[in-house]
Parts: C-alpha cells; sequence; structure tokens
C-alpha cells in the first residue's frame, strides 16, 4: 500500500475538515481516501466524494479495533 497525505487542513488538533489520506495500491491504482475528523473517520472508495463515504465515530472505530 501506498498512503500519501492529500490534503492537510490541520494546526495543533484535528479541526472539522480534518485530515485527508489518499490511498493506492502497490501499482499506484487509487484505492479510496480517509479522511480523519475531530468526529471520527470517513472512508471514500475510489473517486467517490467525502459526501458518499462510509462514516464511523471514534468510539465506533474503537470499538471495532478493540474486538479482535
Amino acid at each position: 500500500m501506498k498512503v500519501v497525505i492529500k490534503d492537510f487542513h490541520v494546526e495543533l488538533e484535528v479541526k472539522n475538515k480534518g485530515i485527508e489520506f489518499q490511498v493506492n495500491d502497490n501499482d499506484g491504482q487509487l484505492l479510496g481516501d480517509v479522511y480523519l475528523t475531530r468526529t471520527g473517520l470517513i472512508w471514500a472508495k475510489g473517486k467517490s466524494r467525502r459526501e458518499s463515504g462510509v462514516a464511523v465515530t471514534w468510539e465506533q472505530f474503537i470499538e471495532w479495533m478493540e474486538s479482535e
């Protein structure tokens, strides 16, 4: 995987716009974007927009990660 910070709207603390990461496979094919915001994470597959991505709260993400 190749993960690139695509857009960095942050000062010291993550704000509403958050941080955008572009995720590519090893061949450079775009897989999607991950957005980290102060309220949670959003996964936007392929070239889809942030608004049509799948959102989870930090609480949901932590529960999912700790369930393993």
